[in-house]
């Protein structure tokens, strides 16, 4: 058959750019039309594509002719995951860097121990300081030397007991009470002081060489009514002291009267 009367068969499809014009011997010219790519065949790529299957090689054909083309979709895909990732780390605030050295954790009020329980210092409460009760009889002179006690002396009575000191030392009431007579009035004891008790007693105080009260007034024990003297019926400086019971000029012996009242005298 002559070349000239073969026709070779073309596709439907109108020409496009991608096909090339052959030139076959003789007056006719042949057209020879590039393969296109199956549409299903790039359908199917782009799905395997977002299925995360990289690098699948999808092949087209050209009437049975493969063509490779590597689509790495899964790298790009992990490309731009990490560009957004940076690009959010960047645009976020910075991160609060820890403290250096870690606070502790306060033990809360259920878990902490308890602390131990300080007993309680215990103090002896101090003894208030009571002042001693004054007593209500005293030795008139204390301290002085005893002359002469109560009794007979040179055939008559010494009714009193002689108490010596150096003149002018002070005589002190033996208890409280009222003075009644006070000065020298002649008897023979010189200057001297009487004081009733109110109790049935009095006492006298006689040969003082000056006074220190006067009659009707009221002393307190111990005290000073006067000096010590030598006036009177006197040979020399003392204090002539007498006990008078329920009346006076009834003299008793004041040495176990004093001392039953807490006074030891050495009589």
């Amino acid at each position: 058959m002559p070349l000239d009367s073969v026709k070779v068969p073309v596709q439907e499809d109108s020409p496009t750019k991608n096909e090339k014009t052959v030139h076959a011997p003789g007056r006719h010219r042949l057209h020879k039309q590039k393969s296109r790519r199956n549409p299903y065949l790039i359908v199917g790529a782009l799905a395997l594509a977002s299925l995360g299957l990289g690098g699948a090689t999808v092949a087209t054909a050209d009437h049975g002719t493969p063509t490779p083309a590597a689509v790495d979709f899964d790298a790009q895909s992990r490309a731009e995951a990490a560009a957004r990732a940076d690009r959010s780390a960047r645009e976020s605030t910075a991160p609060v860097t820890p403290s250096a050295s870690p606070v502790s954790p306060s033990p809360s009020p259920s878990t902490a121990s308890p602390a131990p329980t300080q007993k309680a210092a215990t103090t002896k409460p101090t003894p208030k300081r009571t002042a001693a009760p004054k007593p209500s009889w005293v030795i008139p002179m204390k301290g002085a030397e005893i002359t002469s006690c109560y009794g007979m002396r040179w055939g008559t009575l010494h009714a009193g007991i002689d108490f010596a000191m150096p003149a002018g030392t002070p005589i002190h009431a033996a208890a409280a009470g009222t003075v009644v007579k006070a000065g020298d009035v002649g008897d023979g004891y010189g200057i001297s002081v009487f004081i009733d008790h109110g109790n049935g007693y009095l006492t006298h105080y006689a040969h003082q060489s000056r006074l220190a009260v006067t009659v009707g007034e009221k002393v307190g024990v111990g005290e000073v009514i006067g000096y010590e003297g030598s006036t009177g019926d006197s040979t020399g400086p003392h204090l002539h002291f007498e006990v008078h019971k329920g009346q006076m000029w009834n003299q008793i012996d004041p040495a176990p009267f004093l001392r039953a009242r807490g006074i030891d005298v050495a009589c």
